[in-house]
């Protein structure tokens, strides 16, 4: 029948090593950098990216402008392009009126399916290029989420490996202690001479 201690690693006994007490406190710091630190990591991690790309989408927004133009020519052939999990759009010619410029014809990205004489939405740059769409609030929390959790998922990693080098200093340390108790036990048991 086998019984259990607890805790005899930080009990008074002649069988406890220096290395078991250390082998205990690093458990319970480990349990602790594992349940708190890691995810206070992840936390801060994916706040200072939330801020980074709400921040990058304002500058987007800024940069970019939508207008409504008129597909004037047909779409690409071919399957839909997707960009980013975003609908599927497909490259066609389009024409608008720009207030400084009057009008303006250029190849732009418009929705899957869109035929000559609908109208779209379309987004340009400073220079007046076809680009994507800045990126909406559910590509943000996608983007901080994903890095919250690699985050933790890294500093879990990192506690672990360093948990694992204290372990196997430990037992490196412990038999080294167990081999010289013997070499003092053995000859009373043995009758040989060290």
């Amino acid at each position: 029948m086998r019984s259990r201690v607890r805790g005899w690693r930080l009990r008074p006994s002649p069988l406890r090593r220096r290395s078991d007490v250390v082998e205990t406190w690093t458990v319970l710091g480990v349990a602790v950098l594992l349940f708190v630190v890691a995810p206070l990591v992840g936390v801060i991690a994916a706040w200072w990216a939330h801020d980074d790309a709400r921040a990058a989408v304002r500058e987007q927004r800024a940069e970019r402008r939508h207008v409504r133009a008129e597909v004037v020519g047909g779409t690409s052939g071919g399957v839909p392009l997707a960009h980013g999990g975003r609908q599927p759009y497909a490259l066609a010619t389009v024409r608008w009126t720009d207030p400084e410029n009057g009008t303006r014809t250029a190849s732009a990205r418009v929705p899957a399916g869109a035929r000559t004489g609908d109208t779209v939405r379309v987004w340009l740059d400073s220079e007046g290029r076809s680009v994507a769409p800045p990126p909406d609030g559910t590509a943000v929390w996608q983007h901080t989420v994903t890095i919250g959790v690699c985050a933790t998922g890294g500093a879990v990693a990192v506690i672990l490996l360093g948990h694992s080098c204290v372990r196997h200093t430990a037992m490196r340390r412990r038999l080294a202690e167990w081999e010289q108790e013997w070499a003092r036990t053995e000859p009373e048991w043995t009758g040989r001479r060290a």
